[in-house]
């Protein structure tokens, strides 16, 4: 339980010295003020014209909650249970790739934030660093491992197993990057991270895919992982056989048709990502809280239902616990604390997203997650406003 009496959340951010960027709008113009324009267009960017970036944000925008009062708010219970273990918050850190372009230490200091915070941390197949060296470096953090499918299906059981042999604690594979998006920014400053090798952590450290090169030139890693990371052959016979060979929780992630979700509980997946990769995927796409409802009621509390994707204030991680998620994944706000000040930096992101849920849970009239999805919500009609 938390004390909402020991102190004043908002006053203790108000200090004498120059304050870190709270807001995501002063994060990301801090951080544009300080990376390249290749990097930083990179991280911010969505595929196309963006709208499934504004989508995700619109989406945030059209619920509104109507809070109750007069209930004693003095003390609320943040904690939330997955796969039969507690943790203290409703939040993950969201699986983002290449880290290094952002600081140096890159998912090592995103995971010692993670081991401080009590966290769940979910990597990326594509880090700068190996899931071994994450593990090693952040040994008492819950991390789970996200998987990329590969065009040579035994890299992806190799890298799982790894994961499995290393302490993490789930798979999250997936689903919606059978080849990249239309990303235009990226185009503009003629940029790829891929290809500049940002991406070396796991696959440079998996046998099975060291084993398939010609030789160990950079060029030799380029080319292999090029043609093992797109994979439009990916389908629910592979999703079956990786829950046939890991003893892992195997969760989808990039689910936004409920009945996906349905053909995913009949597969035997044991959660759902509620994600359309932070708009960077597919363009035009639903905004992932639009489309976590109906997942929610498709799924019927048989699994857990996280939300990722657009997900910038404690007060969006509210409304879609409100709605019915299990747990919400943090991305680019975090990324953006790194890029200023490494793992400071992102305990500091992540702890100002956590206060402002507390405070505004309390707000709301609620004491803990559960109680959130008594909160009478109301959603704007905006679709003939124009």
């Amino acid at each position: 339980m938390t004390k909402t009496t020991d102190g004043d959340l908002l006053l203790k951010n108000i200090k004498a010295q120059a304050p870190f960027p709270i807001c995501f709008a002063d994060l990301e113009k801090a951080v544009a003020d300080k990376m390249e324009a290749g990097p930083f267009g990179y991280i911010r960017s969505g595929a196309g014209g963006e709208q499934t970036l504004r989508n995700n944000r619109a989406a945030f925008e059209k619920y509104s909650i109507i809070p109750r009062f007069l209930h004693d708010v003095s003390s609320i219970n943040t904690s939330v249970e997955l796969f039969g273990k507690v943790h203290p918050t409703p939040f993950l850190f969201a699986p983002v790739g290449m880290n290094k372009m952002a600081h140096e230490e890159g998912e090592l200091a995103v995971a010692r934030a993670a081991e401080q915070l009590k966290i769940p941390y979910i990597q990326s197949t594509v880090s700068s660093y190996a899931l071994e060296d994450v593990a090693q470096t952040a040994p008492a953090a819950t991390k789970w491992f996200q998987l990329y499918w590969s065009t040579n299906e035994e890299i992806a059981y190799s890298m799982a197993a790894r994961a499995e042999a290393a302490g993490f604690e789930a798979i999250v594979l997936t689903v919606d990057t059978v080849m990249l998006g239309w990303r235009e920014e990226d185009v503009r400053n003629q940029f790829s991270p891929l290809k500049l090798g940002y991406a070396r952590g796991n696959y440079m450290n998996d046998p099975v895919f060291t084993a398939s090169l010609p030789d160990d030139s950079f060029e030799s890693y380029i080319q292999g992982v090029l043609q093992n990371i797109f994979h439009p052959t990916l389908n629910w016979e592979n999703v079956r056989e990786l829950k046939r060979r890991s003893n892992l929780p195997i969760l989808l992630k990039g689910i936004l048709h409920p009945e996906d979700a349905k053909l995913a509980i009949e597969n035997g997946i044991d959660g759902i990502i509620v994600s359309n990769h932070g708009g960077r995927q597919l363009d035009g796409v639903i905004g992932s809280l639009d489309a976590l409802p109906s997942i929610v009621k498709a799924v019927k509390r048989q699994i857990p239902v996280i939300l990722d994707s657009g997900v910038y204030r404690g007060m969006d991680a509210l409304k879609a616990l409100a709605l019915g998620a299990d747990a919400v994944a943090i991305g680019r706000p975090f990324v953006y604390g790194l890029a200023l000040e490494g793992q400071q930096g992102v305990e500091k992101v992540m702890t100002n997203l956590y206060d402002e849920l507390k405070v505004s849970l309390a707000l709301a009239g609620a004491i803990s997650i559960k109680q959130l999805r008594n909160i009478t919500m109301v959603k704007k009609d905006v679709t003939d406003r124009q």
